[in-house]
Parts: structure tokens; sequence; C-alpha cells
């Protein structure tokens, strides 16, 4: 069981910033190696993302669920995934958006525990690789807002 915390600013008023942070269409740009992302309910989508997490490749096929009810202040997100022999994965997130006018703060608490073949790579390697995915993920989400594209 690992934790993550980060804090970054993002170009764009709040309401905006919340917006696209649960638009499937962003989504699917910045998760990394998301293959497929849909909206299969109100506040849930399936996904399948393709992982490298040392040695082991693995496409997991798996659900997010938000809770929104304290939009746009904060969001909780929580999803699973199976990745066949590779075993699962896990995990939940909370989002805080704190209001600065021209620039939104994002403060995120993340959690993950994973299970199978992934688990006996050990915590170092599986937080190390967290880490990684979740600042890919805002840093593509923060060029989006920024609109370059390119960048």
């Amino acid at each position: 069981n690992m934790e993550l915390s980060d804090e970054i600013e993002i170009p764009g008023k709040r309401d905006d910033v919340f917006a696209k942070l649960i638009d499937p269409e962003i989504l699917k740009e910045c998760i990394p190696g998301c293959e497929e992302l849909s909206l299969t309910a109100e506040n849930e989508y399936s996904a399948k993302v393709l992982l490298k997490i040392g040695p082991i490749k693995a496409r997991f096929s798996g659900s997010v669920t938000l809770d929104t009810t304290k939009a746009p202040e904060s969001l909780t997100l929580s999803g699973a995934g199976e990745g066949g022999i590779a075993g699962f994965a896990k995990g939940g997130a909370e989002v805080e958006l704190i209001d600065e006018g021209e620039i939104t703060t994002l403060k995120y608490q993340a959690k993950a525990e994973t299970g199978g073949k992934i688990a006996q790579l050990g915590s170092r390697l599986i937080t190390s690789t967290a880490r990684k995915l979740a600042k890919a993920f805002f840093q593509s989400f923060e060029t989006i807002m920024t609109g370059n594209k390119e960048a």
C-alpha cells in the first residue's frame, strides 16, 4: 500500500479546470498508456490501459468512478484494473482545486494497491512507477490547459 501526493498550478479558472478534469476525451489523452476510455454511466468510466512496470508489460481493463458531490472544490476518484496474469491494481485519489483566479492550484493525494505478479516487483519500483505515471498525467493535463498541444 502506498501514498503519493503533490501540488501543481494549472492555468485556468477553477470551474473550467474541473470540467476538463472529468472530460473523457481529455482523460484519455492524459492517462499514460490509455488505449480506450469511455463514459459508461454518469461519473463512471471504463478504460483499457497498457502499462509497463519494470519488466512486466500488461494491458489492464478497469473502471473508474468519480465522486463529484463537492464540485468544483474537490473530487474523489477510485478505480480498479485487472491485468490478467500480471495481477491487479486498484487505487484512488482525492483531488482538491483551489481557486486562485486565472490559476487553479491542484493538490492530489493518491493511494494504490497491487496484487499478483506486479506486487512481487517490490514496493519501491511500484511507487516510483506510480509517481512517474501521476507526473505524466498532470503534465499532459497542464499542457492541454495551456493550449500548447505541441509541447
